[in-house]
């Protein structure tokens, strides 16, 4: 018997969308809030127990409009001209994510929270090879995922967006992360406009799934 309510528990991981369109511009997200979605975030596993996460969190406007900046010049061309294509090939849920990834690029600095997770990598050698990578990630994205899920409990929304990092090192002089810290995504973070949410649509488990060998 769980000692959880699966039905909310359930609901609740399958209905943490990436929330663009529906992110209220408007209405100012008290910083408790925030710091009571990161403070669960320190629960989440990491490599070698390193605890290596960090978070930058900026609600200045002027910092934000920066990097919503840097943000639309790692964007350049690539949304409109990617869901113009998805649009032409009929491929109508690509071509909605890419408009709604578009209406965040032109609306980010509009945000009230911008939330940059970031990992310490001052330990790795340089160029570390591909073996590393994974533990790397293990160590941030289970603690990302934990802070937008406490988002959604608390009906507000985010998306992982990794854009501006085609300019991190601009990003980081704006904020002052130091050398050894790598920025791995900005979350754009506000209530929702509504809570409810939906699963989306995705292939049947059969499609991805593979037991014992890959077949």
């Amino acid at each position: 018997m769980s000692v959880y309510d699966l039905a909310t528990t359930d609901a609740l991981l399958s209905t943490t969308r990436a929330v663009r369109k529906r992110l209220d511009l408007k209405k100012p997200v008290p910083d408790q809030v925030i710091r009571e979605c990161l403070e669960l975030t320190l629960q989440a596993p990491t490599g070698s127990n390193r605890q290596g996460w960090r978070w930058v969190v900026v609600t200045d406007a002027d910092k934000r409009a920066a990097l919503a900046d840097l943000y639309r010049k790692g964007v350049g061309s690539y949304l409109k001209e990617s869901g113009e294509q998805a649009k032409t090939e009929g491929r109508a849920q690509d071509g909605r994510v890419y408009d709604s990834a578009q209406y965040l690029a032109d609306h980010l600095q509009e945000v009230p929270v911008h939330v940059i997770p970031c990992i310490v990598v001052d330990h790795l050698p340089e160029n570390p090879p591909r073996r590393v990578w994974p533990g790397v990630m293990g160590s941030i994205m289970p603690a990302v995922w934990s802070f937008q899920l406490a988002l959604r409990a608390r009906g507000l929304g985010s998306a992982l967006t990794t854009l501006h990092l085609a300019y991190e090192k601009e990003a980081a002089e704006l904020l002052g992360i130091p050398d050894g810290i790598m920025q791995c995504g900005l979350l754009p973070v506000a209530y929702t406009i509504g809570t409810e949410f939906k699963p989306a649509k995705r292939p049947p488990l059969d499609d991805v799934l593979h037991w014992n060998q890959w077949s």
